[in-house]
């Protein structure tokens, strides 16, 4: 031990000083068997030294000459420090365990990149190979992209075009064959160990979709398994391009060839998580065209074609790169304006308006467009209703027209939601949508309704009158029923002599009575025949969900609440929700359950024509006692013919 720690005390100091170093005999014999300890060498022998470095002087079994030899070839290669070593193997293969890896680990692969990684992995592990590298051919740039993994773990990419008909991958790529190299410096990745190299085409469907490499020694015995495992490749390949073509056509339009309404929902969704992350503005421009169905009705579909892809091709050439656009609707062009403010997004909007405007086809003219914006997050962080808020912009600017002979641009950050074009815009939407949605967009009205700081009476009058409008509008046949329901009610409650008060406190909860129908969805509550019994369980909850989701979280509306929760209870104990009999039922619930019937009787339905008011008057005496309080349907009656003509 002492002797090889004093060997090894002499190697450093003959690192620090070549004149200091002295000469050194074999330590370890043939055998493996320590010879005597080595005495330090006088001076006097120093200048017939020879340095331990040099290769005539370094002996094989020179322990020195090994460890100077070993950090040599470490220091030519700072990056790896000489672990890539060109080592031949003698190693026997096993191909059933070879076959039984790949079998296993190529059927897990969903990914190009992780069955090239795989693929390696197998070959260095069980064929012994230094490297493996992979080139898919591009169509577009006529390059093959490289992509190599070492056996240390490392990977490179690189590109090799076509133009370079000398490198070996391109001869082997356009030829079809294999090719054998007794080098690799034609991949020209630096620090990697000098190896040979087979390179084989990767074939599916006699299409050559790129090359595979090997770098590894004896590669002539191996060949058939390569080139099997090569053309797997090219046909995953095949397989992944196919099936992106097939996915790319499944959220195309056909006639815009912009993304269509799916995968205008998909884009959108991604970019809006990307604007979340990064704390960055997004805006959605909605453009339709106006008058589509009339161009439809007088020169056919196929001119109503042409306009729409006219507005297409003038949105893909003035949008960014980064920027997408999609067919929302049959007639509506949606862009997404990643890292854009409402302000910009107009700026765009203007352009490609004018340039529509400048463009004329036959028999129709200038192309004219309505146009919205909603921008996230200052109009709202949810994708639906980004969209629809877009889509509502968009129709208030249908109904503002043309502003000197441009359409008008508007943003939902623009407009008061409680305006009436506004509100007019949102019923449409609500008809037109409410399948999709459901009841989460309404409970935004709900929501918008009751988080509205009411500044005074008129105000309130104001917002109650545009709540009662929207739900009507959701149903055309109750069209301006609650407005008619409030002045009936307000009628009768003066013809027994109620308190002023009292009367403006019923004639505005009469006008909310309906409210609840919000959470009732449109195919009951528009459904032209008898509701069966689960429909009618469903309209049954209206009165509650006015009262509970309506008007509840409004304090100045709380009041209200038993008008429109008791207005269907019947005196007789068989009304709904809570089944109250006789005086139990408010006096206002009372007022408004008649004035409610009435108008019901009188007004058109979609499975009957509306009654005559003596008719209607009939029906009232039969019930009354029974469905309706006596007394209210005698007072009711009496003023009966006076309410008609305002009917």
């Amino acid at each position: 031990m002492n002797d090889n720690k004093e060997l090894l005390d002499k190697i450093q100091t003959g690192k620090k000083s070549a004149a200091k170093s002295d000469r050194v005999s074999n330590p370890i014999s043939k055998k493996g068997v320590k010879t005597p300890s080595v005495k330090p060498a006088k001076k006097a022998e120093t200048k017939s030294q020879i340095p331990v470095t040099d290769p005539v002087a370094v002996q094989p079994d020179n322990i020195v000459a090994r460890i100077n030899n070993f950090n040599t070839k470490k220091s030519s290669n700072r990056l790896y420090a000489g672990y890539l070593n060109n080592v031949k193997t003698n190693k026997i293969i096993d191909y059933a365990d070879l076959f039984q890896a790949l079998s296993v680990s190529l059927n897990e692969q969903n990914n190009l990149h992780n069955l090239f990684s795989t693929i390696h992995n197998i070959f260095t592990d069980k064929l012994s190979s230094l490297y493996t590298a992979f080139g898919v051919f591009h169509e577009k740039s006529k390059c093959i992209n490289m992509k190599l993994f070492s056996s240390t773990g490392s990977a490179y990419t690189s590109k090799i075009f076509l133009s370079d008909e000398t490198n070996p991958v391109i001869e082997c790529f356009k030829n079809g064959v294999p090719v054998i190299k007794d080098d690799n410096k034609f991949l020209n990745i630096p620090y990697l160990n000098d190896s040979s190299s087979l390179i084989l085409p990767m074939i599916s469907v006699n299409q050559c979709k790129g090359v595979m490499i090997i770098g590894k020694d004896n590669l002539d015995s191996n060949i058939n398994l390569f080139t099997l495992i090569a053309n797997y490749c090219a046909l995953f390949l095949h397989n992944t391009e196919l099936l992106e073509q097939t996915n790319k056509y499944a959220n195309t339009d056909t006639l815009t060839t912009l993304y269509n309404h799916r995968g205008f929902q998909e884009v959108l969704s991604a970019e809006l998580q990307k604007a979340e992350d990064n704390h960055t503005n997004l805006s959605i421009i909605m453009f339709d065209v106006n008058n589509i169905s009339k161009i439809n009705k007088e020169f056919g579909h196929a001119k109503g074609d042409e306009v729409i892809k006219l507005l297409a091709e003038k949105v893909k050439q003035n949008i960014r790169s980064n920027d997408k656009a999609g067919r929302y609707g049959g007639d509506e062009i949606a862009v997404i304006l990643p890292d854009t403010n409402t302000a910009d997004a107009k700026y765009l909007a203007e352009y490609i308006t004018y340039c529509l405007s400048c463009c004329f086809v036959d028999d129709v003219g200038p192309v004219k467009v309505s146009v919205g914006i909603a921008t996230y997050p200052e109009c709202s962080r949810d994708q639906e209703k980004l969209l629809i808020l877009a889509e509502q912009a968009m129709y208030i600017s249908q109904a503002k027209g043309y502003k000197e002979g441009m359409s008008a641009i508007i943003s939902s950050a623009d407009f008061n939601f409680w305006d009436d074009a506004a509100l007019n815009s949102f019923a449409e939407i609500v008809a037109k949508r409410h399948a999709q949605l459901g009841i989460n967009f309404e409970e935004e009205l709900v929501h918008k309704f009751n988080n509205e700081k009411i500044i005074s009476q008129n105000h309130l009058w104001e917002m109650a009158n545009s709540l009662a409008a929207a739900i009507d509008a959701k149903d055309p046949y109750t069209k301006g029923h609650s407005t008619s329901v409030s002045r009936y009610s307000e009628a009768l409650a003066r013809a027994i002599n109620l308190p002023e008060d009292e009367v403006q406190r019923i004639s505005l909860g009469a006008l909310l009575h309906d409210v609840g129908k919000i959470g009732i969805p449109e195919n009951v509550l528009k459904k032209p025949g008898k509701l069966d019994d689960d429909e009618w369980q469903i309209m049954k909850q209206h009165p509650v969900i006015g009262a509970e989701k309506v008007l509840a979280p409004n304090e100045a509306l709380r009041d209200l609440i038993p008008m429109v929760k008791y207005h269907h209870e019947h005196v007789d104990g068989s009304g709904y929700p809570e089944k109250l009999k006789g005086e139990e039922i408010p006096l206002a619930a009372r007022i408004v359950a008649v004035a409610d019937t009435f108008h019901a009787l009188i007004s058109d339905r979609p499975y009957r024509k509306g009654m005559s008011v003596e008719k209607a008057c009939e029906i009232l005496k039969e019930g009354a006692g029974k469905y309706w309080d006596s007394d209210l349907i005698r007072h009711f009656i009496a003023i009966a013919p006076s309410l008609s003509t305002i009917i």
